[in-house]
């Protein structure tokens, strides 16, 4: 007879996310995963696979929940630039709490096919988002003119990574805020 699950999926995701996002998936030990999802070993096998499965999975939910958040602030304000300004603001708000996107793709690149996928997804998904807004800020007259929304979107997503990256380096929330700055005032 097959034992019912006592834990909450969601719940042992999240937890294995957070481990994820501090210790990348080589610095994550399967024991780590155990403690921090509070299930065992079979469990774990039986729900979620191995530990690679597990990581895609934690991957892919941290990239749609950030990605969601960011759209959400993206489209919260009639103002495009509002909204751009306000992802700007999360990510620096944010920065002391490592990303596992930008730490998944400096730990493997583009040599996990399967990975690079779900990041592909969840860049294409805020990608896209992002250049709307950006055009409708320069028909407006909030951003310049003269580059093209899409290399914009691109300069503005580096930046966020760059941000990050920075605060993971140590960089304190005046460095994260004058980076931010310094990334709207260059496409305004």
């Amino acid at each position: 007879m097959a034992r019912i699950k006592e834990f909450d999926r969601d719940e042992a995701l999240d937890a294995a996310i957070a481990v994820f996002r501090e210790h990348g998936f080589e610095g994550t030990s399967t024991e780590m995963l155990l403690k921090a999802m509070k299930i065992g070993r079979q469990s774990l096998y039986d729900t979620f696979g191995d530990k690679w499965k597990l990581y895609c999975l934690a991957v892919e939910r941290y990239s749609a929940s950030e990605t969601s958040a960011h759209i959400a602030l993206l489209r919260g304000k009639p103002r495009a630039l509002e909204g751009i300004r306000l992802v700007m603001e999360r990510v620096v708000d944010n920065a002391n709490q490592a990303c596992l996107g930008v730490n998944s793709i400096c730990e493997f690149g583009q040599s996990r096919p399967d990975l690079a996928a779900l990041h592909h997804a969840a860049d294409r998904r805020l990608k896209n988002v992002v250049v709307e807004r950006i055009r409708e800020a320069q028909a407006a007259g909030d951003l310049a003119v003269s580059l093209p929304a899409e290399a914009v979107a691109d300069f503005l997503i580096a930046n966020i990574a760059g941000i990050r990256i920075a605060a993971r380096g140590g960089a304190g929330r005046e460095h994260l805020q004058s980076l931010s700055r310094l990334a709207l005032r260059a496409v305004t």
